[in-house]
């Protein structure tokens, strides 16, 4: 297991629930986050800059705010929503620092910095926890790849300035290969990419829900005691709720919930989507609160 400084102990327990399960509601979403807008009645063709830090700060404001912490973006929400106020003092601030969308190199996905968000700057703009996301296919990448020096150097740069670095892992399906080929490996990759971002020095890891109650077992083992959080990958909240059951029973140590929450509560107008995320995405919120802390 890799062992957690004091500096990060701290940091895992600002993003936990009581009972110690990480709990975080993502909304570091950019393009994500417009594409529900756009799809809200009423929505329109093209969403600004300034609409997408709005509905941002609402999230904030009527959901995450009753939640341990908020995952947000150093692009579009962040500082605004904390030098106004509007994030609460008890919630705990992940700062998100991979930019929208990937590039490929040789046939496979790498993501990029957002500008200038340095270990350094997550401190500066007021957050407890760092989180960057790999793109990871470790049927192709080893622990010579470039995103495996990616993740330790990064690692290592988070330890120095005594922030707890999230390591979220994506795998993905390759251009040349079939829906049913990747089906068929895709929860070996999800457990072989946590083995590898351990290996590389993780100490939280973010993951897809590798499909079933085994392979989810299968991924903690591979974890070797580092905690992990199932991401809800867009699912219905429905849907999200057993797989985080199923992961918590197999020793996931949370969850890590973004559209399942609140992709149907941004409407484009402010009066409706605080009623839409008071008395739709909160309920939610406190269901999952309660399954991991079950």
């Amino acid at each position: 297991m890799n062992t957690l400084t004091t500096s990060e102990r701290r940091g895992l327990a600002s993003i936990s629930t009581p009972g110690g399960r990480m709990l975080i509601v993502a909304a570091d979403q950019r393009n994500g986050m417009k594409a529900a807008m756009k799809d809200a009645p009423g929505g329109a063709s093209a969403i600004s800059a300034g609409e997408l830090a709005e509905a941002k700060a609402d999230v904030v404001r009527y959901l995450a705010n009753r939640a341990p912490a908020i995952l947000l973006d150093a692009e579009v929400a962040l500082p605004a929503v904390v030098d106004d106020g509007t994030l609460a003092r008890d919630t705990g601030l992940v700062v998100g620092m991979d930019a929208s969308g990937y590039e490929v190199l040789d046939g496979l996905r790498h993501t990029r910095y957002v500008e200038g968000v340095s270990p350094r700057r997550v401190r500066d703009l007021g957050g407890d926890v760092a989180k960057m996301l790999f793109y990871l296919r470790p049927d192709r990448q080893g622990a010579d790849s470039l995103v495996a020096r990616q993740i330790r150097d990064l690692v290592r740069a988070c330890e120095e300035e005594g922030v707890l670095l999230i390591v979220e892992l994506l795998t993905y399906q390759l251009e040349d290969e079939s829906d049913e080929d990747y089906a068929a490996v895709f929860p070996s990759l999800v457990v072989n990419g946590a083995k590898l971002a351990v290996d590389c020095g993780a100490k939280v890891l973010k993951l897809q829900y590798p499909g079933s109650a085994e392979a989810c077992a299968e991924v903690t083992e591979a974890a070797g005691g580092v905690p992990w959080a199932v991401l809800s990958a867009g699912v219905d909240h429905e849907t999200f709720i057993g797989q985080v059951k199923a992961a918590v029973d197999n020793g996931a140590g949370g969850a890590m919930a973004g559209r399942s929450l609140w992709k149907d509560s941004l409407s484009i107008a402010h009066d409706e989507r605080e009623r839409l995320l008071t008395r739709q995405a909160l309920p939610r919120l406190l269901e999952l609160e309660s399954v991991l802390d079950a």
